[in-house]
């Protein structure tokens, strides 16, 4: 099987959201670039007016961009588990001072067992930052090993993250850690159906390809009380639960985490 055949064809939900980082490359430049990355993740609007959006594998992320804030002005961010650094750029664009991409690129085992493609790693995003000149510095490993480098982040983006690691406790403790005062971390990640009770503890354990075919690599599901209960065991002082959608089927949360004197 063409494992190609596979990817899911671009829509109206993914243009609106890469939209909202306009590239407006040269098409010439924007169809080499679509010729050298064998897979895409995030959906970026090279050139709108030609037509030209990368072919990303992610559906329909619509219902993240309220949850973003509409100015990063001044702030140092972190993005964790950036992929294409779509959500870098995006804060970069929004007026962040500096933005930090960190990937331990796990991606490129689960996209060789889901589509049968080899990736290097890393090579979508390099081709966006060249085509944006931009200065988000892509760091490749584990956001633990930024813990001892003494930076502090006034915003960190962990979004989609959090089911996919095997201690999302541990995780959640070395972001805080890496908070300065006043900052948040904003988290999103996979729910529990029909769950936003705070009073239920609930986390639910995923078999592998359970949630999504040839996908081993979700671990977890979240309910609103059981993030609530991570999130005070890591050592927050404030959770707050910003939405519980259900999007195709699959339920996600949304969370802001701020630890004490925040």
């Amino acid at each position: 099987m063409n494992p190609f055949s596979q990817i899911p064809e671009l829509t109206d939900a993914e243009r609106a959201v890469a939209d909202t980082l306009p590239i407006g490359a040269d098409p010439d430049e924007a169809a080499r670039v679509l010729g050298r990355v064998p897979l895409w993740f995030h959906t970026f609007a090279l050139n709108a007016a030609h037509g030209l959006y990368t072919p990303g594998v992610a559906r329909d992320h619509r219902y993240r961009m309220p949850f973003l804030p509409a100015s990063f002005a001044g702030q140092r961010v972190l993005d964790v588990g950036t992929f294409d650094g779509f959500y870098a750029f995006l804060a970069e664009d929004r007026g962040a001072a500096r933005v930090v991409a960190v990937d331990n690129e796990q991606y490129v085992a689960w996209v060789k067992a889901r589509w049968g493609i080899e990736l290097e790693g890393g090579e979508g995003f390099r081709a966006i930052a060249e085509l944006l000149g931009s200065r988000v510095e892509y760091v490749r490993g584990d956001a633990l090993a930024l813990v001892d480098t003494g930076e502090r982040f006034d915003a960190i983006l962990c979004l989609g993250i959090l089911h996919r690691v095997e201690n999302p406790l541990g995780l959640l403790r070395a972001l805080g850690g890496l908070l300065a005062p006043g900052g948040r971390l904003l988290v999103e990640t996979y729910g529990v159906a029909v769950d936003g009770r705070v009073a239920d503890g609930r986390i639910e354990v995923h078999p592998p390809s359970e949630v999504y075919r040839g996908d081993d690599y979700v671990y977890w599901g979240f309910g609103a009380g059981g993030l609530s209960a991570l999130a005070t065991h890591a050592g927050f002082s404030r959770v707050t639960i910003d939405a519980t959608p259900t999007i195709d089927g699959h339920p996600r949360i949304l969370a802001t985490l701020e630890r004490p004197g925040a």
